[in-house]
């Protein structure tokens, strides 16, 4: 009986660990790093820029993402609590196209074009389908 309990506690423990996965918030290279708003489209909720969002401000305004999310102003896009992801639809205009153009994602299945702040979210079966096969993982894990 104690070795079945030691086991499923550590069934559990393992579970936890791959869900409750730190938020990597990258660094403040971004040119709109340090003013007060996240400038990264991997976030929505009201600590989140009301400008466009760029490629290449993911992972590049650490203290603001950081900061609102700590504050409960931040949550990751499309990414539930307990890691589930919802990759939205496919409404996007190169959706179906064996590319993934989200910008939250990063790895050998994105697209090579600028991402743009319109495709969050809209490319769901090239997103899920290159994820699924590992060449895809959430941008920052």
């Amino acid at each position: 009986m104690r070795y079945f309990g030691c086991l499923t506690i550590v069934a559990f423990i393992a579970a936890g660990s791959a869900v409750a996965q730190p938020v990597n918030f990258g660094d403040d290279s971004s040119e709109w790093a340090n003013d007060g708003e996240c400038d990264d489209g991997r976030f929505t909720g009201p600590g989140l820029t009301s400008t466009p969002l760029l490629q290449e401000d993911v992972l590049a305004d650490a203290t603001d993402c950081r900061n609102a999310y700590s504050a409960g102003k931040l949550r990751l896009l499309g990414v539930a609590a307990d890691g589930t992801i919802d990759f939205g639809n496919d409404s996007g205009e190169w959706s179906n196209d064996g590319e993934c153009d989200d910008m939250r994602f990063a790895g050998p299945g994105m697209t090579s074009t600028p991402l743009l702040q319109e495709d969050i979210m809209t490319d769901a079966t090239d997103c899920r389908n290159a994820y699924s096969t590992g060449r895809l993982k959430l941008a920052g894990q």
